[in-house]
């Protein structure tokens, strides 16, 4: 069984919303990757939001301003053992730790 992380992310204020996909489509997963072998995963996968018509209409429908997210991630693991592994292992704990202090340039 497939186990996913996935998680929805908000750009932080100060940042553009060019410079938040810049940063996370170029340095951000550039550092994800090198992570993911410790982490024992087996895919990253980055979801952009787009501004077009459609969206934004979307959003209004919802009765909102902006997108509740500007992006959303997700890390794939072959098994539970697998993930498990990865996030009880020494090496692993650090990957994670690693990934949760990168993410903070983002959000």
């Amino acid at each position: 069984m497939m186990i996913k992380f996935v998680y929805c992310i908000r750009k932080r204020a100060d940042l553009s919303d060019e410079e938040f996909h810049t940063y996370w489509r170029e340095k951000h997963e550039a550092f994800i990757r090198t992570l993911t072998k410790t982490l024992r995963a087996k895919k990253y996968i980055q979801s952009h939001t787009i501004n077009t018509p459609i969206n934004a209409e979307l959003v209004r429908g919802r009765g909102l301003d902006t997108p509740a997210y500007d992006g959303v991630t997700e890390i794939w693991w072959e098994s539970m053992e697998d993930f498990l592994a990865s996030v009880n292992s020494p090496e692993g704990m650090e990957a994670a730790q690693r990934y949760i202090a990168g993410r903070c340039k983002l959000c």
